[in-house]
């Protein structure tokens, strides 16, 4: 069959980032789904500053940080991006042929162990689960072009065939990976000004969601009573702690600052009073993953209370100038 790509002429090497992925960001990749969604949004010519409301609402929730995922009905609302849960009650290769021939991408969990784009970290090394977005399918030359992260890719030959289980035979007890289904034909292309009018609305509602108390002030505790685990435990499982809790708390706090700017150019100029103490929280939160990682090498006290009040303090402010323009709850 033909080479099937939803987006013509889009190649690993004409891929351009959006900013929220440059060398200016304290993190660079956010998590997966937020980043697949951030780079198709930009590859559409769309803006996907106006998508990020949601991260207002990010809190602690007692062993990780929020792994905060735009909403489904939000894509809808302001770029006419339909995604619905795709059943994959047959193999996923042709589910991915049917909706790629027919203009739709598939986002779906896979395996890191065989995305090429995460040598040196998991690829051929460890199975973690990810997720990536379908838009180019090749099947005579066995090659797949997705986004994932804050790049987009391509895998070809044995990855194509592992991620694809089609060496595998057939398992009963298999469990097929979650998988969505992208739809783009009713692509909607608003003017910033109504999209960030659509935004303020979505912002005030995420708003009115946020954290009941200071999530810094409950995740400060929370260190402090696992470190000593973590030091037994090792490196290793710090890295998985500190991906599901302070690499997601940094990241979003970063997006929503990113958030609050844009919108001060787009006619909410007193949004953007907020950023910069939401920004500094994604700062620190890159300062105490290097810092926790040392700790957690050398089975010492962390040291971090200065660190962890400061962004206890920044979350309190940069609240208090949102109050008055989002409203109480």
């Amino acid at each position: 069959m033909p080479s099937i790509a939803v987006l013509p002429g889009l190649t690993p090497e004409s891929y351009r980032r959006h900013p929220l992925h440059g060398e200016a960001a304290a993190w660079p990749e956010k998590n997966c789904y937020a980043d697949l969604w951030i780079g198709f949004l930009h590859t559409l010519g769309l803006e996907p500053l106006a998508l990020l409301p949601f991260t207002v609402a990010v809190d602690f929730e007692g062993d990780q940080w929020t792994f905060f995922k735009p909403p489904p009905e939000e894509l809808r609302s302001l770029y006419g991006v339909d995604v619905q849960e795709l059943t994959v009650w047959r193999p996923l290769i042709e589910h991915a042929k049917e909706h790629l021939a027919a203009g739709k991408l598939i986002s779906t969990e896979s395996d890191a162990f065989w995305l090429p784009d995460t040598a040196g970290t998991d690829y051929r090394r460890s199975h973690t689960k990810t997720t990536i977005l379908m838009a180019d399918l090749d099947l005579a030359n066995e090659r797949l072009g997705y986004f994932h992260n804050a790049g987009y890719f391509e895998l070809q030959g044995e990855d194509f065939r592992q991620l694809f289980r089609l060496d595998a035979p057939p398992d009963p007890a298999f469990l097929p990976l979650f998988a969505e289904v992208v739809r783009i034909d009713r692509l909607v292309r608003r003017n910033a000004s109504d999209l960030s009018d659509l935004a303020f609305d979505l912002l005030r509602q995420h708003f009115a969601w946020r954290p009941r108390s200071n999530p810094f002030s409950r995740f400060a505790a929370r260190i402090e009573s696992d470190m000593p685990a973590m030091h037994e435990a090792g490196l290793a499982h710090y890295h998985q702690w500190a991906f599901a809790s302070v690499r997601q708390a940094g990241a979003a706090f970063e997006l929503l600052g990113a958030h609050l700017r844009w919108m001060a150019t787009q006619g909410y100029p007193e949004l953007g009073e907020a950023a910069p103490h939401f920004e500094a929280i994604g700062t620190a939160n890159k300062t105490l993953i290097l810092k926790g990682a040392r700790a957690v090498n050398a089975r010492r006290a962390l040291g971090a209370d200065e660190l962890l009040q400061g962004m206890a303090s920044d979350w309190e402010r940069g609240i208090a100038v949102l109050q008055p323009l989002l409203g109480d709850a």
